[in-house]
């Protein structure tokens, strides 16, 4: 999405502090679900897809546009 931690937080109400923290970890953030709710809700309203696993892995991915 391009976006600066500080336009993430401000999109999504999660703090910048937390929103570092969660970047400067490895693997799955130690964070409380309600602020991974948040980040997932805005990133989701954006356009960006969670995939789950699958045997292929995880990941994320644009929305196809309709239409």
């Amino acid at each position: 999405m391009r976006w600066s931690v500080a336009e993430l937080a401000m999109a999504s109400g999660v703090s910048s502090a937390t929103i570092r923290r969660m970047e400067e970890s490895d693997g799955v953030p130690n964070s409380l679900a309600d602020n991974l709710g948040k980040l997932r809700r805005t990133f989701e309203a954006s356009g960006l897809e969670f995939i789950p696993e699958n045997g292929g892995g995880a990941g994320v991915r644009v929305r196809e546009r309709k239409g």
